[in-house]
């Protein structure tokens, strides 16, 4: 097994590690934030830059095999919906927005199977993709160290700081939520032409 397989599998493996965190009941602040949620941060921050990692080397050093192409997308969908199935249930976030992320990742896989079966060619990732993977990644990190839920800065109890993070977190969790929207639209277009039989 190459290095890019290797570092996909790994990435796979932090999400169970992510996900027993918070049964340890770590207490303790930093910064006045809980340690706890430093810690799964720390690990979706790490999760994530694996996922970047085993794509430059891939392509690199020529390693890009079937079971990469297989397990990459899988270890990205399993460590961003689980990162936010934890966010759901910290209250940090409602829960239609992974509802909606999940949703789309199951069209979009339906899609790619059909794609491969009827030999037809599976669509690149559109600027609304580009866009969700980014904003995606910046409101996940932010909001694990938002001591506030999702749309807390409307309501006008937050000042300073709290404001802007928060602030911050609902605009880039509304941004992914409208471009996860969009980019799975632009994978519809292309179903229509495969599903036409």
């Amino acid at each position: 097994m190459n290095l890019p397989n290797k570092l996909t599998i790994f990435r796979i493996i932090l999400v169970p590690v992510m996900v027993i965190v918070p049964f340890f009941n770590i207490k303790g602040e930093v910064l006045g934030i809980p340690i706890e949620y430093w810690i799964l941060d720390f690990i979706f921050i790490l999760a994530s830059l694996t996922d970047k990692l085993d794509g430059y080397l891939a392509r690199k050093n020529n390693q890009i095999t079937t079971i990469g192409k297989f397990l990459d997308p899988l270890a990205d969908k399993i460590l961003v919906l689980a990162a936010m199935i934890l966010l759901v249930e910290m209250e940090k976030l409602p829960s239609w927005i992974p509802v909606i992320v999940l949703a789309r990742e199951f069209l979009v896989s339906g899609y790619r199977l059909i794609a491969v079966e009827k030999g037809g060619n599976v669509i690149a990732a559109s600027n609304w993709g580009k866009l969700k993977t980014v904003t995606q990644m910046v409101a996940i990190i932010l909001a694990y160290i938002d001591l506030n839920s999702f749309g807390t800065c409307f309501t006008g109890t937050l000042s300073g700081f709290s404001f802007l993070l928060n602030t911050l977190v609902t605009i880039m969790m509304i941004t992914q939520t409208i471009a996860t929207i969009f980019s799975g639209m632009d994978y519809m277009k292309g179903a229509k032409e495969l599903m036409r039989d």
